[in-house]
């Protein structure tokens, strides 16, 4: 929305319109059950990792502390769109409020950097477990693992707390649409009716400060993951140091290549289909939350022995 347009709706909103999928608002019912049952297959599948972790001493190890760090901050992520996606394709309710929508991005976004560093401190537990394996009990103790897990948390709040408040002070007008069932600073700000260098300046500093950072670090990790296991000179010892960071990989690349697609294409995709803004939208929060446990439940032996004897017995 520009500034030219407010001839033609000079009121100003109190609301966005949230959207479904284009062209398909007829049925959004019938949409809206394979999305519940995502939401339905991503809680089971954390919370029974995060159960499984609780109640399993031989667990209680670096890995799979940073293993719950992740289900937890899945949960988290995907719940806060839960409500509004409901609304738009069980209901049929569009309108969110513009208080109700900058805390759901604050939430949304602080979740995802959250959730990013804590793929990079996983490849962190890869690098000392292959490298250095007999510094690893020294170095990861449970009082290092809390701080990480505090920094990681203090960062992302850190950086988000700011975004709601540049939002609420630019002035909307009309009846804003926005692309997705929930709410995101880069398309939010877009539809306000005033500069919004500010926002767009802060908003890339954010992403290159944690994502890009963080996805450079994750690559760092494994290159000098990739550079010892070459030098083990068992085959068998090389594909077992390399089966242990293979669900990790997965992890990351499951999170960031939805992530970064979705961010490239709301700030310089202006002419990609609205349709490729939603799916990518959809895979970015709902694929990651239910193929984590899989891949972790799949590739990792004392998960998925503990999963079977909870399910089978």
């Amino acid at each position: 929305m520009t500034l030219g347009s407010l001839g033609n709706s000079s009121s100003v909103s109190s609301t966005f319109l949230l959207s479904g999928v284009p062209g398909l608002e007829h049925m959004r019912i019938w949409i809206s059950i394979p999305l519940c049952f995502m939401y339905l297959l991503f809680i089971l599948g954390n919370c029974t990792i995060l159960f499984i972790i609780k109640t399993e001493p031989s667990l209680h190890e670096p890995m799979y502390l940073f293993l719950s760090m992740l289900a937890l901050t899945d949960l988290g992520l995907s719940l806060c769109t839960l409500p509004t996606m409901l609304s738009v394709f069980w209901v049929g309710t569009r309108d969110i409020g513009h208080d109700a929508c900058f805390s759901q991005l604050f939430f949304i976004h602080c979740l995802s950097f959250l959730e990013s560093s804590v793929l990079l401190s996983m490849a962190f537990d890869c690098f000392v477990a292959i490298c250095r394996p007999l510094h690893y009990a020294s170095i990861l103790t449970n009082t290092v693992i809390g701080r990480i897990g505090l920094a990681s948390l203090g960062r992302g709040v850190a950086l988000i707390f700011l975004l709601p408040f540049m939002l609420k002070r630019l002035p909307y007008y009309g009846s804003p649409v926005l692309s997705h069932s929930y709410c995101l600073h880069q398309e939010v700000m877009k539809l306000a009716c005033a500069d919004i260098k500010a926002n767009s300046i802060y908003g890339m500093f954010v992403i290159v400060s944690t994502v890009s950072v963080d996805s450079l670090l994750n690559l760092l990790s494994y290159a000098l993951i990739l550079h010892n296991v070459l030098s083990i000179a068992s085959r068998t010892e090389r594909f077992k140091a390399l089966s242990t960071c293979v669900s990790h990989i997965c992890a990351v690349l499951l999170f960031y290549t939805p992530m970064i697609g979705l961010s490239v294409i709301h700030r310089f995709g202006k002419q990609a289909p609205r349709l490729v803004l939603v799916v990518m939208g959809f895979v970015y929060l709902l694929v990651p939350p239910v193929m984590n446990p899989i891949f972790y439940s799949v590739k990792t032996k004392q998960i998925r022995d503990q999963v079977t004897h909870a399910f089978c017995y």
